[in-house]
């Protein structure tokens, strides 16, 4: 397979798992993200996670409320080298969080690297998103 095989196919099992994520799979990202002190996460409804315990944890914790998702990335654009690659779109679907529903649309960028065993995720960072900002403190005020 080429590199740029290879990388499309990365970032097709990144979407995949952040699809499953968003329907309640708790450990979805596990098989996609580098498991290193070194990844990080800047998320939609704030924050930056560092390491792959708490970036892993995160998405966790999401997957716990999550019950139906559906994400795509649009406008995909790709950069890469022999070792690293970096893709950057819109993120546009919905994401339903404690039976409330929010529709998002935000620009993405993902950081990809080549490891033993394939290319894996090092760095996610969207925009905020006023839409799940508002699903989680109408969560928040019902609690």
């Amino acid at each position: 397979m080429s590199t740029e095989n290879e990388i499309r196919a990365a970032f097709a099992d990144f979407y995949a798992a952040l699809n499953r994520m968003a329907k309640g799979e708790v450990g979805a990202m596990q098989g996609v993200w580098s498991h290193g002190a070194e990844v990080t996460a800047l998320h939609p409804i704030g924050g930056r996670d560092t390491g792959w315990q708490a970036v892993g944890n995160s998405f966790d914790d999401v997957a716990r409320i999550a019950s139906a998702g559906d994400i795509r990335l649009t406008q995909q654009h790709i950069l890469a080298g022999d070792d690293i690659a970096c893709e950057v779109g819109v993120e546009t679907g919905t994401l339903t969080l404690a039976g409330l529903t929010a529709t998002i649309e935000q620009r993405v960028t993902n950081i990809y690297r080549r490891e033993a065993g394939g290319w894996r995720v090092v760095h996610h960072h969207t925009d905020l998103s006023p839409a799940m900002l508002d699903v989680l403190s109408r969560l928040k005020a019902a609690a």
